[in-house]
């Protein structure tokens, strides 16, 4: 089985930073794309980036240039750097990843138990 834990959610004025962190551990053969969505109450789960193990990264359109996603491929890491965050914002966050472990010869998708970000005007 692989775990990931997330951290670095909390309260953050408009115009603010946050930066989040996810760490996959468990059997990890080997870890394929990592990423980040968000689901904010009564809406639909949403991407918010994802990046793959060659650093090739897609963005949502609603947080292109003000968000960066990185990876440390040695330590299955993944990060969300949140610059000039805005209240809509607001939503659970969930690292998601694509990983294999060494009892199973397929990929399989796992989720974080989610962070909090809470952005006030």
């Amino acid at each position: 089985q692989v775990q990931l834990v997330e951290s670095g959610g909390g309260l953050v004025q408009a115009g603010g930073s946050l930066r989040l962190s996810c760490a996959a551990s468990g059997s990890i053969f080997r870890v394929n794309a990592m990423g980040w969505y968000r689901q904010a109450p009564g809406k639909q789960r949403e991407l918010v980036a994802t990046i793959n193990t060659y650093g090739i990264t897609n963005y949502a359109d609603s947080v292109k240039g003000r968000f960066t996603i990185s990876r440390d491929n040695a330590k299955n890491t993944v990060s969300l750097q949140m610059n000039s965050l805005k209240p809509e914002d607001t939503a659970v966050y969930y690292c998601n990843a694509d990983a294999r472990t060494y009892y199973s010869g397929s990929y399989s998708n796992y989720w974080g138990q989610g962070t909090q970000v809470t952005v006030s005007s």
